[in-house]
């Protein structure tokens, strides 16, 4: 499948040193845990992964139903923000 970064992508994966292999990776063993129908891109999801490392990684992307998957963007979860990194706690 072919996929292109967005720029807040591109900026988040060289702020939290993100890299491309670590972004396959955690798409790779990841599950979706949030969908946005209605995302301005055009519908989108939150992928929870974790990469070969054992990084955990949320990483929101359009459905595949594009030619490109874009990936809008990605980042590390707070642990204190999340519980098991999938369901977001209520502050």
């Amino acid at each position: 499948m072919e996929y292109e970064y967005a720029l807040r992508a591109v900026d988040q994966s060289i702020l939290k040193h993100i890299t491309r292999r670590e972004v396959e990776a955690a798409v790779a063993s990841g599950e979706i845990i949030l969908n946005y129908p209605t995302d301005k891109y055009g519908p989108s999801c939150l992928i929870f992964g974790l990469t070969s490392a054992g990084r955990p990684l949320h990483i929101q992307c359009t459905h595949a139903t594009r030619q490109k998957v874009k990936i809008i963007t990605l980042y590390q979860p707070q642990p204190e923000d999340w519980i098991d990194y999938k369901l977001r706690r209520r502050l």
